[in-house]
């Protein structure tokens, strides 16, 4: 969990449930984790980090004046 995520962060958080729930809905919802093959696990990495950042980039952009703490 993250310590104090900030706007953006929380924002970007929120924006990445949908990808990663096409995911799990391709994989099976009553699917446990523990039961995952590696690649699976490895899509749902790639989907949420990949998600997480995309969304918090156009965040970033959209908000630069909003959001000064953001570096980037």
């Amino acid at each position: 969990m993250m310590v104090d995520p900030t706007l953006a962060e929380q924002a970007a958080i929120r924006s990445t449930m949908k990808p990663v729930a096409e995911i799990m809905e391709e994989i099976g919802w009553q699917t446990r984790f523990a039961d995952l093959a590696e690649q699976q696990v490895l899509i749902l990495i790639e989907v949420t980090v990949t998600g997480f950042q995309d969304a918090l980039r156009d965040y970033t952009a959209a908000n630069r004046t909003v959001d000064p703490e953001v570096p980037f």
